[in-house]
């Protein structure tokens, strides 16, 4: 495993985290990354999705305008700053190497994933 996310933990409702993720071994392409997320008994849902190309992020409906995907010049660590989290943002967190230059949600259009993160955000 070439990425590694950390920065989870447990918050409040109202509160704020902010992940990182890693890449140990020049696993980021030269596309873009992703988070993503897992709640217990759910599927893998996508968080948001960042192109290095000009740096645009874009967000799942659920966490625009909370969430912020960023990442570093050096293009070796990503970030999600998370604000206002809701008991409902409660998942184990994960970053994936985009494979595609397009703008995309399908969790098919990722790899590389690293091991997640546990956010847990009590109400």
């Amino acid at each position: 495993v070439q990425l590694q996310a950390s920065g989870g933990g447990l918050v409040q409702a109202g509160g704020s985290l902010r992940l990182s993720c890693a890449d140990s071994g020049r696993t980021f392409s030269r596309y873009g990354m992703g988070w993503f997320r897992q709640a217990p008994g759910k599927e893998c849902e996508f968080v948001a999705g960042m192109n290095w190309n000009g740096g645009r992020s874009y967000y799942a409906d659920s966490v625009k305008g909370r969430f912020t995907m960023s990442g570093d010049n050096a293009k070796t660590t990503v970030y999600l700053q998370m604000n206002s989290l809701k008991p409902e943002d409660t998942a184990v967190y994960y970053c994936a190497v985009k494979s595609i230059p397009t703008p995309t949600m399908a969790i098919s259009a990722f790899h590389s994933w690293g091991q997640g993160t546990q956010v847990t955000v009590s109400s």
